[in-house]
């Protein structure tokens, strides 16, 4: 076994790991995690526009 084995191994052994990382974040059991984390800097800003109306409110 040479170096060329070894590369050979580890270029299959990261397109593997590729490829399941692709099924994993494409899963449609992932679907709602990952809406949810994508609408996460809205949730913030919306949270910052009632903290703000409340503060104005109360003075």
């Amino acid at each position: 076994m040479d170096i060329n084995d070894l590369r050979g191994i580890s270029t299959a052994l990261l397109f593997f790991a590729f490829i399941g990382l692709c099924i994993w974040a494409w899963s449609s059991k992932r679907k709602k995690s990952f809406d949810e984390a994508a609408n996460l800097p809205f949730a913030d800003e919306e949270l910052s526009q009632r903290t703000t109306q409340e503060e104005a409110k109360n003075d």
